[in-house]
């Protein structure tokens, strides 16, 4: 496959940002939610057909991103205009342990999820849209969820799945989310994280910590779950997972994104690998907000190429 390293730049430069992503949602109507049953717990989805297809014509297969859900902006939107072009997709809600759960997830909640549990859930959803009669597949994911689809790419991938899209894919670096931490909670993220190290060698993964967890301050997380999102762990940036990826990826890079800022500059070196494309939408934040994201859907449908 011929490497391609593009800049879009974007109609939403010139055009009025009446409507937007908006006039999409407002003639649409709402995707068809759809149930799994997964190691004891429900998971839901949603479920866009385009018009005169069916499931054996294919399905994308939607992450959303922390903390998140599958019929947020930028997942049902992307939907929409999937759906206009032809393609039925998959909007998923990962679990983050709770049952049947919908909407954003409540920093109330006791955080028992792990990073790594997305892997497992896309592979369930992959195999039920295999029963479902799916005659092929294509993954995407927004965020955090692009790293959870590469992850899933490199150790569960199916057979089926012949193209993957991750949109503002997170990057990682040494030190980063000690970083963060310091900068959105003025507390050291070290002695939290060592302690939750301790309790999981100590096999008291469960036991559960109050601190400010991810974006819910004031909170409860289990120590197996703080490990999971804050440790020192290279396969938290993407294209270093990419390397142990052989599906054909796209990666759509924002191109002014406030939240993933070193995206393009970690995707120089993984674009000289064959099977991996990248396009950079000029403009865009993190959310493809406004008509950045029609940019985004045109690039994604181009490389997966079923129309």
């Amino acid at each position: 496959m011929k490497r391609m390293l593009k800049r879009i730049a974007t109609a939403a430069l010139c055009l009025p940002l009446v409507g937007g992503i908006g006039l999409v949602q407002s003639v649409a109507q709402a995707a068809d939610r759809v149930e799994l049953e997964h190691d004891d717990m429900t998971l839901v989805g949603y479920m866009e057909m385009a018009p005169g297809s069916s499931v054996e014509d294919g399905v994308v297969l939607m992450v959303h991103g922390t903390l998140a859900h599958g019929q947020m902006d930028i997942m049902s939107s992307m939907q929409e205009l999937l759906r206009d072009a032809g393609y039925n997709s998959l909007a998923i809600n990962l679990s983050l342990g709770q049952d049947a759960r919908e909407g954003m997830y409540d920093c109330d909640s006791t955080h028992r999820h792990k990073h790594e549990d997305a892997v497992d859930e896309i592979a369930a959803w992959a195999e039920w849209l295999k029963g479902e009669g799916a005659e092929r597949l294509a993954v995407m994911g927004h965020s955090r969820g692009g790293n959870q689809v590469a992850r899933y790419l490199a150790d569960q991938a199916d057979p089926m799945v012949e193209k993957a899209v991750l949109l503002a894919p997170q990057t990682w670096s040494e030190g980063y989310y000690a970083k963060d931490y310091k900068s959105n909670y003025d507390t050291e993220l070290a002695p939290l994280l060592e302690k939750a190290e301790a309790l999981v060698d100590e096999g008291k993964g469960d036991e559960l910590m109050e601190m400010d967890f991810i974006y819910c301050p004031d909170t409860r997380a289990a120590a197996s779950s703080v490990v999971s999102y804050y440790r020192e762990d290279p396969r938290m940036d993407t294209p270093t997972v990419l390397g142990e990826v052989s599906v054909p990826t796209l990666v759509i890079v924002a191109g002014a994104d406030e939240t993933v800022t070193d995206l393009e500059e970690k995707m120089a070196e993984r674009v000289e690998d064959d099977h991996i494309e990248m396009t950079v939408v000029s403009g865009a934040d993190h959310m493809f907000r406004d008509l950045f994201l029609y940019d985004a859907a045109d690039a994604a449908t181009d490389f997966i190429g079923w129309q």
